[in-house]
């Protein structure tokens, strides 16, 4: 039967026979160019037209950069407890299990051991998507084993980060992972084992007093925000115009503070090309 028939009062669609385009099928990135999801996805979550790099998580990452998508997942199933019996909104239990639910995640970040170009590499990857990517005790426990597994087997260790910064939720303890994964950072640097932080988009809070900005080097996808305190509250603090470009990627590199940006499309390649360099192997094509 055809979806439409033509009546005496004009032309009319059945509902039952009606298509409707289904979601998902394009994304619109913020400079207003429209892409479709399927190239999206071929072209590492990066926008063809204006290179937008889209917020992405751990699976996304992890597919990138382990070869073949093989890897074995570290501590899996830690969760975050209530010490503090915390209530704003919600309760925070009530908060972690909807998160949970919505994202299919155990908490903020996710760690994994594979193969990277042939060469073992450990990775703990953030999540936005869960609780804003806030950092909590489980994101400072498993960021801490992960290391310890690095450490222990002598493997190159990175973090990518995508974080709004402290998880209020957990207040002190929250506070307290930034020592702890700086203190675990400190050993590996001791025993020689190459540390490779990533800010992704955005990068703040206590994620970039700690751990985001110890790496041996400290690289960014453009266009990332990366700072301590977000733009506006920086502005609405000191009282001033902030310059063009202010917490960007490209304002960090020339301000000094990383060793270079990489579109996503290289990530794997100039993370590879600089553990040869550090662990003096053959450079691998």
């Amino acid at each position: 039967m055809s979806w439409f028939k033509r009546k005496t009062k004009g032309i009319t669609t059945t509902t039952q026979d009606k298509k409707d385009t289904p979601k998902g099928l394009w994304y619109k990135s913020p400079t207003g160019k429209i892409v479709d999801a399927d190239e999206l996805e071929k072209n590492f979550y990066v926008s063809p037209e204006d290179g937008y790099h889209v917020r992405i998580g751990s699976k996304e990452y992890f597919e990138i950069l382990f070869d073949n998508n093989e890897f074995k997942e570290l501590d899996a199933n830690l969760e975050s407890r209530d010490p503090l019996k915390f209530i704003d909104t919600k309760k925070y239990p009530d908060r972690l299990k909807q998160a949970q639910e919505k994202t299919k995640l155990k908490d903020a970040v996710r760690a994994a051991v594979g193969k990277s170009k042939g060469k073992d590499l450990v990775i703990a990857c953030m999540d936005f998507a869960f609780i804003g990517g806030s950092m909590g005790s489980v994101v400072g426990e498993k960021i801490t084993r992960a290391a310890d597994y690095a450490l222990k087997n002598k493997i190159p260790f990175m973090i990518i980060s995508k974080s709004g910064g402290a998880r209020m939720m957990e207040a002190a303890l929250s506070l307290m992972q930034l020592a702890k994964t700086s203190v675990k950072l400190a050993q590996l640097s001791d025993a020689g084992i190459p540390y490779i932080s990533l800010c992704t988009d955005p990068t703040t809070g206590g994620t970039t007093a700690s751990f985001a900005m110890l790496g041996d080097i400290n690289i960014a996808e453009p266009g990332a925000l990366i700072g301590f305190a977000g733009p506006r509250v920086v502005k609405d603090t000191t009282g001033q115009e902030l310059p063009e470009g202010f917490q960007t990627s490209e304002f960090l590199l020339e301000h000094g503070f990383l060793d270079f940006i990489s579109e996503r499309k290289h990530l794997k390649n100039k993370i590879n090309q600089y553990i040869d360099l550090i662990t003096n192997q053959p450079l691998r094509a």
